[in-house]
């Protein structure tokens, strides 16, 4: 085979599985694709040197990775905001045409997987990087290329993000957890965990094996010419994409309701979990006029599809006991399949809602479960009872440690530190960002290191050595000295970044610096008439942190003492227009509201988040909504932020 020969085979083989993944028409038999597609691997075996990067021998992986890097998206992957009824939908449709005047939408399945942004340029695939938090993700090439309906190639040569959705099919799921229940893996949960899983492995090869498919459903950076953006999608798929089963360019709030029962409609017989449809403003030039919140472009939402009900039987009520020691009833029912996952747990919330509902072991009752929302009991069926139902009764000890628990009505707690119970979610908690973000220590390496005893509580990520983690599986080198660069880079930390950190119920950023300025080291000692005075301290919050140092006072100073925090001191404020005053920020301001927030703090103000008859301003920035027109409404001061500055600068 000459390399003319060679070149003209791929893309051959290429039309031919394009044809059979892509647009579900085969144009060639699994025998002459098989046949030619050795001849193409017999060449590159021969001369590694010529190895095309648009061969389909590409798509089997086999690169092995010992961890994946990091990547940054050009632009932003936003979240949705979320609308679950035709009324939430009407308040969206007329929130936009308030600020944009009529205008028209593009309607499509919100499919259930792990959404994905590639990256081409010059035609060519050059990255995949993973939604992550929006700004960064995973970068996953190697991954990406096994899936068929991802084209290495395109016509257009501009540099250009394409977004979409990883998925599995319901049936191709069936058949990986038939195969993992039968080799005694552990099952996926859902198709989108199947996918997000297969996604994230480091050995491409079985990212490969997994049968994934890829829908397009937006773009990043881009300089297509098209104004809407139903056309620009169709330019998409014109490069070689699946198109979604189904789409729709809308004019009205009626034909969006049509599109969406349609959809519903549709729900069992399309391939993909669907868990809703998205609703997009079509000019992509009014899009951009209408921007975005701190969450959620304003051009956009989910609106979800309704949750879906099941009735089953409650074997039985165990109890979790979360980071903070919040003891969780759950109840454990008969196995129900909803939407391709086996639901055998639902959750109580509280035992205030079991004696609400009068839930007792034994009763038949009503599960939801819609998208991500966790499987909950909306109803009891009283008539269907048997008269051997077990009621439910008020937990006393920890279920897991056997402390005392301390019950506070709505919520029971064990206020043990070193409860096993707690230990992960608490590590996490005080690992994650935000708190003393101590990069690389998620959850799962939380657990194996827990697991496998190289830690038990907080206290001993600061005593974990190199040689403690070189011999666990997925640790390497580098790894090992950035998690422990991460924990030394604690050292220091100011005392409010450690007190929220540790994880004491109600006790959240605001109040954890409002306990560092005022008590300093002293907070293990404070009295309960010492917290009273802080204001914004209620009850709840103070009886809180006296039970949580009571339990914890020797771990909290031990940890003071391997981390040394910087006791933060209290400038007192010049004088000024919000030295003493609460103001409340609400909108889009020219930096972002944190900082905002900060420099009021350093005025004197404190900084509230809900607008009341005390609050004495308001500091407004675009697209300011309900707590603008709350303050209104009280007659409370309202000033943009322009005007706030100059206020200071007088």
């Amino acid at each position: 085979m000459t390399q003319k020969n060679y070149e003209e085979n791929i893309e051959l083989l290429n039309r031919w599985a394009h044809a059979y993944y892509v647009l579900d028409t085969p144009i060639a038999s699994d025998e002459e694709y098989d046949r030619l597609y050795h001849e193409v691997l017999d060449f590159e075996k021969e001369n590694p040197d010529k190895l095309s990067p648009l061969s389909p021998t590409l798509r089997v992986g086999g690169i092995v990775r010992d961890e994946f890097s990091k990547a940054t998206h050009i632009k932003r992957m936003w979240s949705m905001e979320d609308v679950f009824s035709n009324g939430e939908l009407e308040e969206w449709v007329a929130r936009v045409e308030k600020n944009a005047g009529k205008v028209a939408f593009f309607c499509e399945p919100k499919f259930d997987g792990a959404s994905m942004n590639l990256l081409y340029e010059e035609g060519k695939l050059v990255r995949a990087i993973t939604r992550g938090d929006g700004v960064e993700g995973e970068e996953v090439t190697d991954n990406v290329k096994t899936i068929r309906s991802v084209p290495l190639s395109i016509s257009y040569e501009g540099l250009i993000e394409i977004r979409g959705e990883v998925l599995i099919k319901k049936d191709d799921f069936e058949s990986i957890n038939e195969q993992r229940l039968g080799e005694g893996e552990t099952l996926f949960a859902n198709p989108r965990n199947a996918a997000a899983g297969s996604l994230r492995q480091l050995d491409s090869s079985v990212t490969a094996k997994r049968k994934l498919v890829f829908y397009p459903w937006g773009l990043g950076e881009n300089s297509l010419s098209q104004s809407s953006l139903y056309d620009k999608m169709h330019f998409v798929y014109e490069q070689g994409f699946l198109a979604p089963p189904y789409r729709q360019r809308c004019e009205n709030i009626e034909q969006i309701e049509d599109f969406y029962q349609k959809l519903i409609a549709k729900r069992d017989s399309i391939e993909m979990m669907m868990d809703g449809m998205v609703v997009k403003v079509d000019d992509v030039n009014v899009a951009e006029e209408l921007g975005y919140t701190v969450k959620y472009p304003k051009w956009m939402c989910a609106y979800k599809f309704p949750a879906i009900e099941k009735v089953t039987k409650i074997n039985a009520i165990t109890l979790q006991v979360g980071r903070t020691g919040v003891v969780t009833p759950v109840a454990e029912i008969e196995p129900v399949n909803i939407e391709g996952a086996m639901i055998s747990r639902a959750t109580l919330h509280n035992f205030d809602e079991i004696e609400r509902k009068d839930i007792r072991i034994g009763d038949s009752v009503i599960i939801i479960r819609s998208g991500d929302v966790i499987p909950k009991i909306i109803k009891v069926l009283e008539d269907r009872r048997e008269g051997n139902e077990m009621p439910v009764g008020r937990p006393t000890i920890c279920p897991t440690c056997a402390s005392e628990l301390l019950d506070e009505g709505t919520l029971i707690k064990c206020q043990n530190l070193e409860c096993p119970d707690r230990v992960v979610n608490s590590i996490t908690h005080f690992a994650k960002k935000g708190c003393m973000n101590i990069d690389g220590l998620g959850s799962k390496i939380v657990e194996q290191l827990v697991n496998e005893g190289k830690i038990k509580d907080i206290l001993d990520l600061y005593t974990l050595k190199y040689e403690d983690m070189e011999n666990m599986e997925g640790f390497k080198n580098k790894k090992i000295n950035n998690i422990l660069d991460a924990i030394n880079a604690t050292k220091n930390a100011p005392l409010s970044k450690v007190l929220n950190a540790i994880g004491i119920e109600h006790i959240g950023e605001v109040a954890a610096k409002a306990l560092a300025r005022r008590f300093g080291l002293r907070v293990v000692d404070v009295n309960y008439e010492d917290l009273i005075a802080i204001d914004g301290f209620g009850v709840e919050m103070a009886n809180s942190l006296l039970e949580f140092m009571r339990v914890n006072r020797d771990v909290v100073l031990k940890l003071f003492e391997l981390i040394n925090p910087t006791v933060e001191t209290i400038t007192e404020a010049s004088d000024n227009p919000f030295k003493g005053k609460t103001v409340v920020i609400t909108g889009t301001m020219s930096v972002s509201r944190d900082e905002v927030k900060a420099y009021l703090e350093r005025l004197g103000a404190k900084v509230s988040g809900s607008v009341s008859k005390k609050t004495d301003f308001v500091v407004y920035g675009e697209e300011a909504g309900s707590k603008l027109t709350k303050a209104e409404e009280l007659g409370v001061a309202t000033i943009s932020e322009k005007v706030m500055r100059g206020m200071i600068e007088l």
